[in-house]
């Protein structure tokens, strides 16, 4: 389920960063867009490559991308800003993700 979840979170990452590109209604738009799907696209290989040795961490990597990046998608679509607020709960749950991760191969 981590590698089905994960290759979805890749393709939307590729979608967003090509609208961003080329239809984004305003330059602010096209960076939250191109952050989003950035950050979106890194975690989900990411979370594809250690999901056999720490899944859990895999799972807090794409919770946590899909929670900052989908808030500025949000934004980026004319969203209410106060989501901006909620962004950094997943760029907090990608900074633990890593950390935890790295405890595990530190432990192995």
């Amino acid at each position: 389920m981590i590698g089905i979840l994960a290759a979805l979170s890749a393709a939307l990452a590729i979608g967003a960063g090509a609208f961003g590109a080329h239809g984004a209604s305003s330059q602010q738009a096209a960076e939250w867009l191109r952050t989003g799907g950035l950050y979106q696209l890194i975690h989900a290989v990411a979370a594809i490559s250690i999901m056999n040795m720490a899944r859990g961490p895999a799972i807090m990597l794409l919770t946590g991308a899909a929670i900052f990046a989908l808030t500025l998608y949000i934004m980026a679509m004319g969203g209410p800003r106060w989501l901006g607020a909620v962004t950094p709960i997943g760029g907090t749950l990608m900074i633990a993700g890593w950390i935890w991760t790295a405890w595990i191969y530190w432990r192995a």
